[in-house]
């Protein structure tokens, strides 16, 4: 029997035990990306690498996901009844994105690329499985690994949720890794609180009357209407939200006409609203369709408005933060953790687990040797490359976050 980890030299070999291993599942699920909820190659990939492991695979109905559940072997610190239970999570599924990276194992589907790293946290998550599944007899609870797709706009927590499979084995908390190209290699980076936004999606539909465009007197022009809807918005976001609890509002699509000599009839508009809070969110929402409304009206055209409700806020719990950070300090010392001053506009569907359990997501700086990271192709960039060699330090957090919430809670 091996004895229990008790420092972060350990962690961090567990990490490097794992390494050769979780790349070669990285560099294979990246070269067959695939997008949505359903994702059976890469599901078929994960479930290839743990095979074997004392592990319960309980599949989800609603998508390709799964949960992969570990017993541990240990009977005192609390175990039986009072045993607490850790989920970690690893998102799955890439982007419509035509890969430029000109790597060997670059993307062999055109048109579909993982450019956020989804890759690199499903295999990481991999090895952590086996890290932990080689140290069974040491565990004093459970550990619930979430291999999750649909994270890029589908939803996918939410349907796993829905599947009830947080219930197979109801963890006590919940934690995930995201890496991050626009960082120094192995710094974890995170924050208490709100870390990234909510991620509404506006559409409106702005209706006047067509006629000729030489003689706009005879018609109702929706297109000036449309772009004093888009104006007004602007102007409520910067007059009427707070700056301690911000929105972003972007209307980044606008479609109308199909001649330069015809005004149309409509225009049609999408954009995304983003928001930190319960409060604004509500707020915004309402917003948007009264100042579509007010607009349209005094140019004597109708407007319809909609709002496809996207991802919660994203909150990371203080206690799980602070975990998260001590070991991050532990493995990587000092300079191992940074905290982010605000937080990011982006979002993030690992905010459907947060809603459901207390826990936490940081980021892994991952800036590829050589490069300046600030400079780099960012997320969501057909360019963006990441340094393979972090793998080992996000297999150790993930060990180490298991291990010790396991042993002592948030504590």
């Amino acid at each position: 029997m091996s004895p229990p980890l008790d420092s972060p030299t350990d962690w961090s070999a567990l990490g490097t035990e794992q390494l050769a291993d979780v790349i070669a599942l990285r560099r294979a699920i990246h070269a067959e990306p695939e997008m949505g909820l359903h994702c059976p190659l890469t599901t078929a990939k994960a479930k290839a690498a743990l095979a074997g492991l004392p592990l319960e695979i309980h599949d989800s109905t609603r998508t390709t996901g799964f949960v992969a559940i570990l017993r541990g072997g240990r009977s005192d610190g609390g175990a039986g009844s009072n045993a607490r239970t850790v989920l970690l999570r690893g998102d799955m599924d890439a982007l419509p994105i035509s890969e430029e990276t000109g790597l060997p194992f670059a993307s062999t589907l055109p048109g579909t690329m993982h450019a956020c790293g989804h890759d690199a946290h499903t295999a990481m998550l991999v090895g952590a499985a086996k890290a932990l599944s080689a140290r069974r007899d040491q565990l004093v609870g459970t550990v619930v690994f979430m291999f999750q797709p649909g994270e890029e706009g589908h939803h996918g927590a939410r349907e796993m949720i829905a599947d009830g499979l947080l219930d197979r084995a109801r963890p006590d908390a919940a934690f995930a890794l995201h890496v991050l190209p626009n960082a120094p290699a192995g710094v974890f980076i995170g924050r208490e609180g709100a870390l990234l936004a909510s991620t509404d999606t506006v559409r409106a539909t702005v209706r006047g009357r067509g006629g000729h465009a030489a003689m706009p007197h005879d018609a109702i022009d929706p297109i000036p209407v449309a772009c004093a809807i888009v104006i007004a918005l602007q102007q409520h976001v910067a007059r009427r939200v707070p700056v301690a609890d911000p929105a972003v509002l972007t209307i980044t699509q606008i479609h109308a006409g199909a001649s330069h000599n015809i005004i149309p009839d409509e225009v049609q508009l999408a954009g995304t609203l983003r928001t930190l809070s319960t409060g604004t969110r509500e707020a915004m929402r309402a917003a948007f369709h009264q100042v579509a409304r007010g607009v349209a009206e005094a140019h004597g055209c109708t407007v319809e408005s909609s709002i496809d409700e996207g991802y919660p806020v994203t909150m990371n719990d203080p206690r799980a933060t602070r975990l998260m950070r001590t070991l991050a300090q532990e493995i990587g010392g000092t300079a191992g953790w940074a905290t982010m001053p605000a937080p990011i506009m982006g979002g993030e569907d690992f905010s459907y687990v947060l809603r459901e359990l207390p826990g936490a997501i940081a980021f892994v700086g991952a800036a590829a040797p050589g490069s300046t990271p600030e400079t780099n192709p960012p997320l969501h960039n057909p360019r963006m490359t990441i340094d393979e060699q972090v793998f080992a330090t996000g297999v150790a957090m993930h060990c180490a976050l298991a291990e010790r919430f396991l042993e002592r809670g948030f504590d």
